[in-house]
């Protein structure tokens, strides 16, 4: 039975085959990141997993392949694309670079040309490699090749760059984005809350996911500023003004980016005293400080359960996750 691309439909699990790409700088965060999407991280830049992610989300994943086929070898996977008919739509290969080969078994530029052709070459179609209307990834790790639709990622958090309000110490996008996704990994279901908002850093690239999260500050100036910026870009959410103690709905998660810059200061007083009003209202809380406040987690009555540092040269922020 085939889809309306043509393409075979399998009724085995989906199964997907994740890239990665980050500086070093990232690495930390980037690993973190991993964990919370599909509970395990590689020593690598590649994984196989059947949770589906759409790589938009991730300012990490660099593609993913919807596995179609697999097999021990390329001329296994060549007697499978067989069945492709594109009678009308057109089509390219690409190799995907990022794998699990080492040094010795790399495949040099021409043989990674060489494999896209001979794959092509057998799926009845009409290839087009500036312009298809359909990309197919071909990829090895752990001893097996794996052939499917190729996703690339778009780069969303360089949209949020340039914001109408902003600051030089709030966070990067990238590395916003990142902590939304390791707060709410998988958001169906999920309410979250910034209470500690700023002027929207991590609100604007949550709810650009469509993470349900909503937004608040003890100070009316940042509030203001990031009703502004969510505007901007289109998208909507709830952003209030008051001291962290008056909140009084659930939440499932919080993230709480820990007040530091010259709008909003927190003594160390301060600090647990969010702390433990988060605990009150959420179940989990991932914290974002540039101390380390283990001592002040653990007083407020939480366990941590994961954590990370996201470095931008000599300067690092920690990532807690607590429960």
């Amino acid at each position: 039975m085939k889809d309306g691309n043509g393409l075979t439909n399998h009724s085995r699990k989906p199964a997907y085959i994740y890239t990665f790409t980050c500086t070093p700088d990232e690495r930390s965060l980037s690993k973190m990141e991993m964990r919370s999407f599909f509970g395990f991280e590689t020593s690598g830049d590649i994984l196989k997993s059947d949770i589906a992610i759409e790589p938009s989300r991730s300012p990490f994943i660099k593609g993913r392949v919807d596995i179609m086929f697999e097999g021990e070898s390329i001329s296994e996977i060549v007697e499978q694309v067989k069945g492709i008919h594109l009678p009308d739509s057109t089509f390219k290969v690409v190799f995907v670079k990022i794998n699990d080969l080492n040094k010795e078994e790399k495949i040099d530029y021409d043989g990674q040309r060489e494999i896209e052709r001979e794959i092509g070459w057998h799926i009845q179609g009409n290839a087009d490699v500036r312009n298809p209307d359909q990309v197919f990834g071909i990829v090895t790790l752990g001893g097996r090749w794996y052939f499917g639709k190729y996703v690339k990622p778009e780069a969303v958090w360089l949209k949020h760059m340039k914001k109408p309000r902003e600051y030089s110490t709030a966070l990067s996008t990238r590395v916003a984005r990142a902590i939304a996704n390791i707060a709410v990994p998988h958001p169906d279901g999920v309410k979250a809350i910034d209470p500690c908002c700023g002027i929207g850093t991590v609100l604007v690239e949550a709810l650009s996911m469509g993470i349900n999260i909503d937004g608040r500050d003890i100070n009316p100036l940042v509030t203001d500023g990031s009703r502004e910026n969510i505007a901007y870009f289109g998208l909507e959410g709830d952003v209030t003004t008051g001291p962290i103690s008056e909140v009084t709905s659930k939440y499932d998660v919080a993230i709480i980016d820990m007040p530091y810059n010259l709008y909003t200061h927190a003594t160390p007083e301060d600090q647990l005293s969010i702390l433990k009003h988060a605990r009150g209202f959420a179940d989990k809380v991932v914290v974002v400080t540039i101390d380390t406040m283990d001592h002040m987690i653990e007083e407020a009555g939480f366990e941590i359960a994961d954590r990370c540092v996201a470095r931008k040269g000599i300067f690092s922020r920690e990532i807690v996750v607590c429960v």
